[in-house]
């Protein structure tokens, strides 16, 4: 995944809301992680941080459903 790249965040919804991926973050001391998204609806560029288990990549085909496993479950797709 790179930056730029749609995902789908569970939980963030909004009519006609869409988000790209930015930035996959891990604290050096706490070892927390979270995915920045930036988005929103059309017109916005809101930057959120969110857990990985809500952010998927896009089901090719379907609008707004998640396309395969989150990013707490397939941790090795390639991060950007």
């Amino acid at each position: 995944m790179r930056t730029g790249d749609p995902v789908v965040v569970l939980g963030l919804s909004g009519r006609g809301a869409t988000w790209s991926f930015v930035a996959h973050v891990v604290h050096v001391r706490s070892g927390a992680a979270h995915v920045e998204v930036v988005g929103g609806r059309p017109g916005d560029r809101t930057v959120r941080a969110v857990d990985p288990s809500r952010v998927h990549p896009p089901a090719a085909g379907r609008r707004g459903g998640p396309g395969a496993p989150s990013l707490a479950v397939a941790p090795r797709l390639p991060l950007g």
